[in-house]
């Protein structure tokens, strides 16, 4: 699998904006293009290379990495409790290989925030539940922003 067709895949949700930094890829939901800066929180990123850190091993020929925000439920019904505990380069100890590969695991940095993370998936098919839960919370976040800005 290609993150061509994770991209295509993510882009077709309504709402989704997607900004690029260093051939990485960061999808927010901003229905009206218009969050400030300070609100632009991705659901979902699709980051190509060790620009952030290395633990990955993204600088490897056609390696990338598909990470993606879920709810407290969902993360600790796959990994049980967040870690806590980080090494001397910040790096979360979660018990996974950072390195492996098409293996859904903890995210290196951002589990603590319910983040998970899978460097060369295979197939996608496993993928599109966490995708669309991942999608349908940024929705949710957004929706009860405006909400509070209403009122």
């Amino acid at each position: 699998m290609r993150c061509e067709e994770v991209d295509r895949t993510i882009r077709a949700y309504d709402g989704v904006r997607v900004l690029e930094a260093q051939d990485d890829l960061f999808y927010l939901y901003d229905p009206a293009g218009d969050l400030p800066p300070e609100r632009q929180q991705p659901f979902a990123t699709i980051v190509t290379g060790d620009h952030y850190e290395k633990v990955s091993k993204l600088d490897e020929p056609g390696a990338w990495r598909l990470n993606l925000g879920l709810t407290k439920a969902t993360y600790t019904g796959l990994f049980g409790a967040v870690p806590t505990e980080r090494d001397a380069d910040w790096i979360l100890d979660s018990g996974h290989n950072y390195t492996a590969r098409d293996t859904l695991m903890p995210h290196p940095f951002y589990a603590s925030q319910h983040w998970v993370a899978i460097v060369n998936p295979t197939g996608l098919d496993r993928l599109l539940p966490l995708i669309e839960e991942a999608y349908g919370f940024a929705a949710r976040k957004f929706s009860n922003q405006q909400a509070r800005q209403t009122n």
